[in-house]
């Protein structure tokens, strides 16, 4: 008889690589795409209306209409997710963005901007973040913090490296050629790795592929297993939800308009570019060590902290007249950045459960990127009103402060 078959059960299954490590790797990789040329629009947005002569609000609109219709289609690739799996869900959003930036480079018109990069692109982001994220969710039970730390550390990686990037590339060639290039990298870098996700089963997810450890580590959960129905009729859906639309309107304020802010305070393309680098720095340390600490000490404590620092950063950039004062600023709101990537699915688990999670955490995000899409909308019309981002700033603080005390006062679900 061969040796490997009288090994006992637990053993065979620890001698195996644990597969959730190439989910984690997979969206790792497609994140950090995702990340890079998602927020590489802030380094677009000047060349463009230089171009074109629109306003900054109806430019920011198009990307506020990409949120909207993320968050939208958000929730029905939860849907899907849920009931086919990951990977199909995430090859189809993958097709749709390379289209639509690859489409960015042929735009005469503004309602061409919106087709392609709030229509095309904003519907193919439905079908990528929440299958991700609910996909690590079920892969690990414990270190799921982490897990989702790591792969959302993605972002920041992209953020790091893709700006520049962007800005040498309209630099040297244009901005028109800059997004032809992207939308080939998206396919690359998406498409790929999309490949090597698929669903797990529930009864696998635990990052020590020990049984015992497993039964240990979730007891309590079947009790706290929600339907999309029993979510929606808790304060506590409704509360995450709106810190979620919150904390989104804050954060793509900043990764919209940061770049611009710094130039119209007598600050260079180059050097304001790389405030959107040291963003993606911090985030990518932010996402890691805030997932880590959210396993030890909750998700809910997490989000205090997270909350706490998103209020000072615009705090910060409310006062900052200098680089390195927007270089602090890029350093406490990537740590709160990095930090509500890495725990917002983790603290949707803690809540309800994973039995309707892609669902459920679907119309958390669909909250969010209502956020996302009226926090740079809004600063640019209030940029073209005022002729600056202060009052925008001190909107974000306050809605920052707002989360925090949601926070405080956010209490465990019980069924």
């Amino acid at each position: 008889m061969n040796n490997h078959e009288i090994l006992p059960a637990k053993e065979k299954k620890q001698s195996r690589f644990y597969y959730g490590y190439f989910i984690v790797a997979a969206c790792f990789f497609i994140f950090f795409i995702l990340g890079g040329v998602t927020f590489s629009f802030g380094v677009f947005f000047k060349p463009m209306l230089s171009e074109f002569g629109w306003t900054r609000a109806a430019t920011s609109g198009a990307f506020s209409l990409n949120m909207i219709l993320g968050g939208v289609f958000g929730i029905l690739g939860g849907r899907l997710t849920d009931r086919f799996g990951p990977r199909l869900v995430i090859t189809g959003g993958g097709l749709l963005i390379c289209l639509g930036y690859l489409l960015m480079s042929q735009v005469n018109a503004i309602w061409q901007i919106y087709l392609f990069l709030g229509m095309l692109a904003g519907i193919g982001m439905g079908g990528m973040a929440i299958p991700m994220m609910s996909t690590i969710a079920r892969w690990f039970t414990k270190g799921r913090g982490l897990a989702t730390g790591i792969v959302s550390s993605g972002v920041g990686v992209g953020i790091i490296i893709m700006p520049p990037i962007a800005n040498l590339l309209i630099t040297s060639y244009s901005w028109r050629t800059s997004y032809l290039i992207l939308g080939i990298m998206v396919i690359v870098f998406i498409g790929i790795p999309a490949q090597f996700i698929r669903r797990a089963a529930l009864q696998n997810t635990s990052v020590t592929r020990d049984a015992d450890a497993l039964e240990t580590d979730r007891p309590h959960l079947p009790a706290r297993e929600f339907s999309l129905q029993e979510a929606l009729h808790t304060p506590q859906f409704w509360m995450i939800s709106i810190m979620s639309l919150f904390f989104l309107f804050c954060m793509q304020t900043a990764m919209v308009h940061i770049v611009a802010h710094a130039t119209d305070i007598n600050i260079s393309a180059i050097a304001a570019a790389t405030i959107l680098s040291a963003i993606g720095f911090v985030n990518l340390g932010g996402t890691i060590a805030m997932g880590g600490l959210g396993d030890r000490i909750g998700s809910r404590k997490a989000m205090i902290i997270i909350f706490t620092l998103i209020s000072l950063s615009f705090l910060i950039v409310i006062f900052a007249r200098e680089l390195w004062m927007l270089y602090l600023f890029a350093v406490v709101f990537g740590l709160s950045y990095g930090g509500f990537v890495a725990m917002q699915s983790p603290m949707v688990v803690d809540l309800f459960g994973l039995k309707a999670l892609g669902t459920i955490f679907g119309l958390v995000m669909f909250a969010a990127n209502i956020g996302g899409a009226s926090g740079p909308l809004a600063a640019g019309r209030i940029f073209d009103v005022s002729g600056n981002y202060q009052w925008a700033f001190i909107l974000c603080a306050f809605l920052g402060l707002t989360g925090l005390l949601l926070s405080i006062l956010m209490k465990t679900t019980h069924k």
